[in-house]
């Protein structure tokens, strides 16, 4: 699960008429996300991030540089970060969640290892915030059936269940995206363009809600979309990188896992190593890696492995990746001794964002007239 922006009041003007990425397209997303951006570097206490995962597996590096390393940038920024593990979304698209326990104490581990400090963040699960989840019933009340039903990731999702049926759950995802993100106010979620649509409908959802309860009070504010430039990096079989599909790099690897895992990667037939993404996706994807982890450029790192193939290609990824993840290794092993300090992470942030939902909850009941 990937999260929303939205600008404060005091972020700046335009604010609350900033116009949807849905109307202008992706590139005057782009071009309002420079602009928060800016914003955040001049006055990051002004914004709160609401960003998460689904507890589904250990998470990867295409996970890390595609989210996790964004969100403790904004962390160390100076931006509040709420982390939700969606536990309740694990059921979307499977009938049962296996070993839920473990995978949620897998997550906070990887959170904890890559800079996640629980003293600035809160790192929290939807089943222990029942007020988020009761936000779902007046949301769910703001949107129509046919909505939801045309929405595109919501599609997507059904077209790749692994369910005989698709469960009402499925539906109700999006809307259960508006609840993580409206309940804690978040103003800033860092989206990839397909989230675009998730957060248009919590959009749509927070200016229906005033529209028909506000009577002139603000009780959320409208997201807007901080669309990251995350690189795209292929699994070792050339196809997209998955928990499922066993083509991952996880961040809990160990270097002969890693050594492994690299060296079977797919690539071609070509010794001369050079990078282009549209006509060698495979040997592009493993250059952008080892660019990612030293700092350079892909073109660059092709230049320095010119014609000396793919197996030296595959060695200078794999010192890469294992020098890059040293440290974060490092920290998992030693928060990894201690799993009732895990605990004690997301209990304090389970409490936290109890009494953000709790505070949440009674501003829309009062709104909506159902306090008794």
């Amino acid at each position: 699960m990937n999260s929303a922006v939205t600008q404060t009041e005091d972020a700046g003007a335009g604010a609350s008429a900033a116009p949807t990425a849905e109307v202008l397209g992706t590139s005057a997303a782009q071009a309002r996300s420079a602009v928060l951006e800016e914003l955040i570097r001049k006055d990051p206490g002004q914004f709160r991030v609401l960003t998460g995962d689904r507890p589904t597996g250990r998470l990867h590096l295409g996970h890390f540089f595609g989210t996790l390393h964004n969100r403790v940038r904004l962390q160390d920024l100076g931006v509040e970060l709420f982390v939700v593990i969606a536990d309740y979304q694990v059921l979307t698209d499977r009938d049962v969640a296996d070993d839920l326990i473990r995978h949620v104490e897998e997550l906070v581990l990887d959170y904890l290892a890559i800079g996640v400090d629980p003293a600035r963040s809160t790192i929290f699960t939807h089943g222990a915030v029942p007020a988020l989840n009761q936000l779902m019933l007046p949301f769910l009340s703001l949107v129509s059936v046919s909505e939801l039903n045309r929405n595109p990731t919501v599609k997507d999702e059904i077209s790749h269940s692994r369910q005989s049926a698709v469960s009402g759950l499925m539906f109700t995802y999006p809307v259960h995206q508006a609840a993580d993100i409206l309940f804690c106010k978040a103003n800033l979620v860092p989206v990839g363009q397909d989230q675009l649509p998730h957060l248009e409908l919590t959009r749509t959802i927070a200016r229906r809600f005033h529209d028909r309860y506000g009577s002139g009070t603000v009780v959320f504010p409208q997201p807007e979309a901080l669309l990251s430039s995350a690189p795209l990096l292929l699994g070792t079989d050339g196809t997209k990188m998955s928990k499922s599909r066993n083509n991952a790099i996880t961040l809990a690897a160990d270097v002969d896992e890693t050594a492994r895992l690299i060296k079977g990667a797919k690539t071609d037939s070509e010794r001369h190593i050079s990078y282009d993404p549209a006509t060698r996706p495979e040997v592009s994807s493993l250059l952008l890696l080892a660019a990612l982890c030293q700092g350079r450029t892909p073109e660059q790192v092709a230049a320095d492995i010119g014609s000396a193939g793919a197996a030296a290609l595959k060695k200078v990824v794999t010192e890469s990746v294992n020098e890059y993840l040293a440290p974060i290794r490092a920290r998992r092993a030693e928060y990894g001794q201690d799993r009732a300090h895990l605990r004690d992470v997301l209990r304090a942030g389970n409490e936290r964002a109890r009494a953000v939902a709790d505070a949440t909850l009674a501003e829309v009941r009062a709104a909506m007239n159902t306090c008794y």
